[in-house]
């Protein structure tokens, strides 16, 4: 099964959340939580997605798990770094359970500009 997801004018957690809740099958009928569902979901036109100032300078924080390891940047130095791609790709993997199966499942996203 194949979603796809407009992402024109609309706004960052409107797109993850939908993209979310396709990928862990909760759309589907025979959704079991402990299977990976077999769902692609596509987001097009991802640069035209309307992010606001207040989300652009929102902060996001990594850390290693060591002494000094602690990372914090803006989502709007992300997007210049790394591409509207990392950040959809970070907000939907935030949205999804934290458990053996997040890192499969992220594999059917697919992010096209």
């Amino acid at each position: 099964m194949e979603f796809t997801i407009d992402a024109t004018g609309k706004k960052l957690g409107r797109v993850t959340s939908l993209a979310a809740s396709y990928l862990r099958g909760k759309m589907d009928t025979g959704f079991a939580p402990n299977k990976i569902s077999d769902v692609k979901v596509t987001i097009v036109n991802a640069s035209k997605l309307d992010l606001s100032e207040r989300r652009l300078n929102e902060e996001l924080q990594t850390y290693s798990g060591y002494p000094g390891g602690q990372k914090i940047e803006t989502r709007g130095h992300l997007k210049d770094r790394r591409g509207i791609r990392e950040v959809i790709m970070r907000t939907v993997r935030g949205m999804l359970p934290r458990n053996k199966l997040r890192t499969d499942t992220l594999k059917n996203l697919i992010i096209n500009d």
